[in-house]
């Protein structure tokens, strides 16, 4: 049957305009069908561009969708290796295009719409694997392998976990997956080589499968569910993977199995080892310690997401809050954990099943599992129409009334029916739920006291998993809760450290720190009771901590120059080039620590904070430049020509970050385009610069072992995403004054050489200061910066009246009225505060309208930095805690919060009226 004749449903259009726009691209489509094409796009801005992209296929596809999509997964194999990335990116465009048609016709059931995007997944993996491997065996990186073997990829799996294991991946979900390889088919002396070259191919398929390009992206993926993630590679041996699930294997380890399938590569070895892992998985006992083990996870889990408390639909989590699927899924899986073992026919991936077996086992009562199984699809269903929106990875509700007007339009309800169906829905899978952990929780305790039932959990993190950090901890923990306890909000404080605590990896060396210098144990106290973000990223980064105890912890800012050369000699003493970079990573994260504390410990300000971000940044470009040039050399021959110069632009341009910012560059080099590099491997002029100038992004945003420095924005160069990554710097400079648009001459007013060649940095200075004196006289200019500034208010609004970057008169508004004066003077100064006093002196800008951005871009900017620092977002007073809430009045010099508000409110209407009477409102 065709998919028209098979519709039941479909959405409301929520944009009619949208919706007549795709109607309009499938002329073919008539009746239902039209009804239904005409009704997703108007609800869905992704799904109205897939429409339009993909009409003429999309007009077979209907007459036999089951057929269609078996076509399209079939011909997946046959996409030539080096189309693979682009033909797998439009095969995505079709699966995701008709599954989300069927779904929202009511014409696959939730199984079905799930398995196809499983089966999506598991071709794109494979059909990279194979290929992959077979280069690398033809390269000789895989010893002992021959082309024959190629096929089962030389003994590579690919394990498919969580919801792809289970054949129920969602429609806009990363998937998860564990490499692994048999060490078997290799010598012993082979398998290091072996390994590296299993490393290269998974490193591989994940960019072909993640990197989000012009086409857009297959998957995201995520490989962090392998064994102990932060130091084993990508991929490691089957044998190194049995040992550590023998030696430290955990209970949330062991129910992540429970859905885990080979989906790539040697299938056979992949199964082969998953029968291995029997034991590990499926203790042979009734595992009745598996349930505080979950509770403790579910716990976890909602203290990290913040998603305790009432029911509120507003933003509520569908996956992980109350009600939402993660507790059905764990409701399922606990019990499949404790009776598993004595009972086979437990032992199935999807929660579905996995419900129905428990029912059928008398383990769960039938009616319990028929109302989850309707709770747990209606979940799915609303899951699946928040990421058909827009292709997000979210599960979380809309946050305003229109976004479940528009939500209640895909699911064709009344609003008022969709939220009382919701929060009937997500209370009774609570009560379903919670009361099968009940007992645990209420289990005889010793006589209450000050935050037991969060402190009753700390047993359980890593951080105490050996009985040495047990015992160091049990000594520290009395000194610790007394602390929190004299915090100005203890119950905020005490949530917070819960969070550090239970994301440290290990606690022996740290807690071994805190006993031997209790000033740690204080500087954690205050963190926790004021920076959210920044006791979450000392979690993470707890080793830290030993610059704190360092004699120039507290010692004056070094500067860029100073800090340079620091990274330049402790990188100066490695072995090789990866060592280098995992240095300068564990080197800059003691120095952005020192950052954030500092300020949140009121020994810097928020200006001076932004500008010991921005030399960090710099120092860290500086020095991992030449060693990036170094290795680059060593294969491809030295620079040609005068060499390249790395330019910083926006806020590092202008000398200030914040603690979450990334670094904007452009590379330029001054060679003849029409030549070759001199090395073992030479290379086209253009090719090496760009090769070179990746390699420089991928020495910053790589993660490594030790974490990343920098993620990289590059879109400020020439022409931008369409242009080449690095430019010529005769073609940089007949760009500039030829084609260039003045958004990019503005962006040049805060361009910072940053490393390079000494005489090309020259130039490139002497021209940026020529290139600003004749285009800011341009009789076009401020017009078409007022059409800029119109555009930037349309497409990026504010996000409430504390968002101290976005909106009229805020920061960015300021910082493009500060960057126009900087141009139409022909300023070289960089930084907000002086362009502001260069259009001044220039007299393009008022005394008092001078006053007025200079009051708006101080106050956003302490507004913007200190909200970045304690929540790694825009400020909410009512999230911040009253630790924060007090750092952002100690650092605006407001004694309320109401009173700021009414201070930003005035100034940035005062900024705002400053820059409409210079700029006026555009067309």
């Amino acid at each position: 049957m065709t998919l028209a004749d098979r519709i039941t449903h479909h959405p409301r259009p929520f944009d009619p305009d949208r919706a007549g726009d795709a109607i309009a691209t499938a002329p073919w489509a008539a009746g239902p069908l039209r009804d239904l094409i005409g009704g997703t796009a108007g609800c869905s801005p992704y799904l109205s561009g897939l429409i339009a992209q993909q009409s003429d296929w999309l007009q077979g596809a209907v007459d036999d969708p089951e057929a269609a999509l078996a076509q399209t997964l079939a011909d997946i194999p046959q996409i030539p290796f080096a189309d693979l990335g682009p033909g797998l990116r439009r095969t995505k465009a079709r699966v995701a295009l008709l599954t989300a048609l069927c779904d929202l016709g009511g014409v696959w059931p939730l199984e079905t719409v799930t398995q196809a995007l499983t089966d999506l997944a598991a071709a794109a993996v494979d059909a990279c694997i194979v290929p992959l491997v077979a280069a690398e065996i033809t390269r000789g990186k895989l010893p002992g392998m021959t082309a024959d073997d190629a096929a089962s990829a030389a003994g590579m799996t690919v394990l498919a976990m969580g919801k792809q294991g289970a054949g129920e991946l969602n429609y806009s979900s990363d998937i998860d997956l564990i490499c692994l390889f048999d060490d078997d088919r290799f010598e012993p002396e082979d398998t290091a080589t072996a390994r590296a070259a299993f490393v290269r191919v998974t490193r591989r398929m994940c960019a072909l499968l993640s990197d989000n390009t012009e086409d857009g992206y297959v998957f995201r993926t995520d490989l962090r569910l392998r064994p102990d993630a932060s130091v084993m590679p990508v991929c490691l041996s089957m044998t190194a993977a049995e040992r550590y699930y023998e030696s430290v294997g955990r209970t949330w380890e062991r129910a992540a199995y429970i859905k885990a399938a080979p989906c790539a590569g040697d299938l056979a070895a992949g199964q082969r080892f998953l029968d291995s892992l029997t034991p590990f998985v499926w203790r042979k006992h009734l595992d009745f310690a598996a349930i505080q083990d979950a509770h403790d996870m579910r716990l976890r889990i909602r203290d990290h997401k913040g998603l305790g408390g009432k029911l509120i639909l507003e933003g509520h989590n569908m996956k992980l809050g109350r009600g939402g699927i993660r507790e059905i899924e764990f409701f399922t899986q606990t019990r499949q954990l404790i009776a598993g073992g004595r009972d086979k026919s437990l032992r199935v991936r999807g929660t579905l099943q996995g419900l129905d077996r428990l029912a059928a086992a008398d383990w769960i009562a039938r009616d319990v599992q028929q109302q989850l199984t309707d709770h747990y699809t209606a979940h799915r269903t609303v899951e699946h129409r928040l990421q058909m929106i827009n292709d997000a990875q979210t599960h979380s509700l809309p946050s305003d009334d229109a976004g479940f007007d528009r939500l209640a339009a895909m699911m064709d309800m009344d609003t008022a029916d969709l939220r009382r169906d919701l929060t009937e829905r997500l209370e009774q899978v609570h009560t379903l739920t919670e009361g099968f952990f009940a007992p645990g929780s209420a289990a005889p305790a010793a006589p209450a006291d000050w935050g037991q039932d969060i402190t009753g959990r700390w047993p359980d993190y890593p951080a105490l998993r050996s009985d040495r950090a047990v015992q160091i901890f049990r000594r520290l923990r009395p000194g610790i809760l007394a602390r929190l306890a004299e915090a100005a909000k203890p119950d905020e404080a005490l949530i917070n450290f819960d969070a550090f605590l239970a994301g440290l990896p290990a606690g022996v060396q740290l807690f071994s720190l805190f006993e031997a210098s209790p000033a740690l144990t204080q500087l954690i106290v205050d963190i926790c009771a004021t920076a959210p973000a920044l006791a979450q990223y000392l979690s993470r980064n707890a080793g830290v901590l030993d610059a704190v105890i360092g004699g120039d912890f507290f010692a004056p800012w070094p500067g860029a120059e100073a800090l340079t050369q620091g990274l330049s000699e402790a990188m100066s003493v490695t072995d090789d080039f990866e060592t280098a970079l995992n240095t300068a990573r564990r080197w800059a994260r003691e120095w952005h620590f020192r950052i954030g504390v500092h300020h949140l410990r009121g020994l810097i300000d928020a200006p001076a904070a932004g500008q010991h971000y921005a030399d960090l940044a710099q120092a860290v470009i500086a020095a991992i430049w030449p060693i990036v040039c170094a290795d680059f050399a060593r294969r491809h021959g030295p620079l040609p020509g005068q060499g390249a110069v790395v330019l910083g632009m926006g806020s590092l341009g202008a000398g200030r970050l914040n603690a979450q910012s990334d670094v904007d560059l452009i590379v330029i080099y001054d060679a003849d385009v029409w030549g070759n590099s001199d090395g073992p491997r030479p290379l086209p002029v253009r090719s090496y610069y760009a090769r070179l100038t990746q390699a420089l992004v991928t020495a910053l945003q790589a993660p490594m072992a030790d974490g990343k420095l920098y993620e990289v924005d590059m879109r400020l160069r020439p022409s931008g995403k369409q242009g080449p990554v690095a430019t010529s710097w005769s073609a940089f400079r007949d760009y500039q004054q030829d084609e260039a648009w003045t958004w990019e001459h503005l962006a040049l007013t805060r361009a910072r050489p940053i490393a390079g060649a000494s005489m090309l940095i020259a130039g490139v200075e002497a021209f940026r200061h020529t290139l600003m004196n004749a285009k800011g006289k341009g009789d076009t200019v401020q017009t078409d910066v007022a059409d800029m500034r119109a555009r930037l208010a349309s497409a990026k609004p504010a996000q409430g009246n504390w968002d101290a970057k976005m909106g009229p008169g805020r920061l960015m508004d300021v910082e493009l009225a500060a960057q126009t004066a900087a141009l139409v003077t022909g300023s070289d100064l960089r930084d907000v505060p002086g362009q502001i006093a260069a259009g001044v002196a220039g007299g393009w800008l008022s005394a008092a309208q001078g006053d007025a951005l200079a009051q708006a871009a101080q106050l956003f900017w302490q507004l913007q930095a200190t909200g970045r620092l304690l929540t790694g977002g825009v400020l909410d007073p009512d999230a911040l805690g009253e630790g924060g809430r007090r750092l952002v009045l100690r650092e605006t010099g407001f004694e309320t919060m109401d009173a700021l508000e009414h201070a930003m409110t005035q100034i940035s209407a005062a900024a705002d009226a400053a820059i409409s009477a210079r700029l006026g409102a555009g067309s």
